[in-house]
């Protein structure tokens, strides 16, 4: 029989708060943390707006000689993993550290650092590249550094699955402590790909938002006026326990994770299928994985990045997955103040729903002046609600066909 496992901690950094708390009070209030981009000069990008996290100090988390051998991602899932790991009191001792694993995953990686080394390259020579460039850049050194901070010598993994990574990783580091590989994870994911390169290639595809003259407004999924996603940066980090094992150590339990679900669309490689099949599977094999009836689930929180297509398909999926209950659901989308955070996306989001489940009230998908008619779910708009949640799932979709979704349980004795 598989093991429980549970949530005993949450680490949010994002464009609206460099703390889970801060994080969390700022998506109640219906805060955007979209603005006119500041790391690099946008004027002459078509899409100038993003959700950066701001006055980010990785000196506050991080030794100063170490800081350079660390890409932004690696950095801000420092940060936390810090903020997660203290809000569960988990500590590793050498009796229980090969229990206890890191697996976080993020979809770019250091593409900032790449960027910048390959103009050293190009002014300098190769005698001008970093000897960290590597370590800075490659996907897996987030899990890697977080490992090393904390003596976690369990599995150590990194998912990189596009905007499903983090999702993925919090998925799979659930059955890695279901299976008895581990009694505890560290899981999520990580991205900070506001770059030159990154910025102009996802605006090349016609996949940004162009409001760039009212950037708090851009992000806006389920709107008519919707025109793209907005990029975002920070991090999401679970702590994730066998369920005997937080209880001996008197952990606080903030949910329980009861669900898991895989699936691809098979379809193209950045667009799903009108049907939405994949995203409508995926929410499907979440339930039977957990054994949930659809109408025991109170909220979704939807991927939604408000683009024309993915809202609309998303809505039709959740309509065929949970059926004439999906109109007593409520569904939101915090992309809409966070931006969109690529492969941290679903780290930053399974987060923010073990958090509505903890706190019983649902943050708004702000923006949504004018429904597109097409999307006629109840999407909480513009305001936080109080609720009585049961169930709540996190859904991930990322280019590529490759979906995610989760699903946790309020946590009662």
């Amino acid at each position: 029989m598989a093991r429980r496992v549970v949530v005993t901690g949450v680490g949010l950094i994002s464009a609206v708060g460099n703390t889970t708390e801060e994080t969390w009070a700022n998506l109640l209030a219906g805060k955007s943390g979209v603005g006119s981009i500041t790391s690099f000069d946008a004027s002459q990008h078509a899409c100038q707006i993003a959700g950066e996290v701001k006055n980010f100090d990785p000196l506050k988390f991080i030794e100063k000689k170490d800081v350079k051998k660390m890409g932004r991602f690696i950095q801000l899932s420092m940060a936390a993993a810090e903020d997660a790991m203290t809000s569960s009191g988990l500590q590793v001792t050498p009796e229980t550290s090969t229990r206890v694993g890191v697996h976080i995953g993020s979809g770019i990686g250091g593409l900032d650092v790449t960027e910048r080394e390959h103009s050293n390259l190009l002014s300098g020579g190769p005698r001008k590249i970093s000897p960290f460039y590597i370590p800075a850049t490659i996907i897996n050194l987030a899990a890697g550094q977080v490992s090393i901070r904390y003596n976690a010598r369990g599995p150590n993994e990194a998912t990189c699955t596009a905007c499903t990574s983090s999702a993925h990783s919090v998925g799979d580091s659930y059955k890695i402590i279901a299976r008895c590989d581990a009694d505890a994870m560290i899981a999520g994911g990580t991205e900070a790909a506001i770059t030159p390169l990154s910025v102009g290639g996802f605006a090349a595809m016609r996949a940004l938002s162009t409001r760039n003259d009212a950037p708090e407004k851009a992000s806006r999924p389920w709107d008519s006026g919707r025109d793209g996603f907005i990029i975002g940066e920070g991090a999401g980090i679970l702590i994730l326990e066998e369920l005997e094992f937080a209880r001996r150590r008197g952990a606080k339990i903030l949910a329980e994770i009861v669900g898991y679900g895989m699936s691809a669309d098979a379809h193209h490689i950045t667009a799903p299928a009108e049907d939405g099949d994949g995203a409508y599977r995926v929410m499907q094999n979440t339930l039977q994985d957990a054994k949930v009836q659809p109408a025991q689930v109170g909220y979704v929180n939807a991927h939604g990045t408000s683009t024309p297509l993915g809202d609309r398909i998303e809505t039709t999926a959740i309509k065929r997955a949970f059926g004439d209950h999906a109109y007593k659901l409520a569904v939101s989308s915090t992309k809409s103040m966070t931006g969109h955070l690529l492969g941290g996306a679903g780290g930053l989001e399974a987060g923010v729903t073990v958090l509505a489940l903890r706190d019983q009230i649902l943050p708004p998908t702000i923006n949504l002046e004018n429904p597109d008619p097409e999307c006629d779910l109840d999407y909480v708009p513009n305001h936080a609600r109080k609720a009585s949640l049961e169930y709540a799932m996190s859904n991930s979709f990322g280019f590529g066909g490759t979906n995610g979704a989760l699903l946790f349980r309020r946590w009662t004795e």
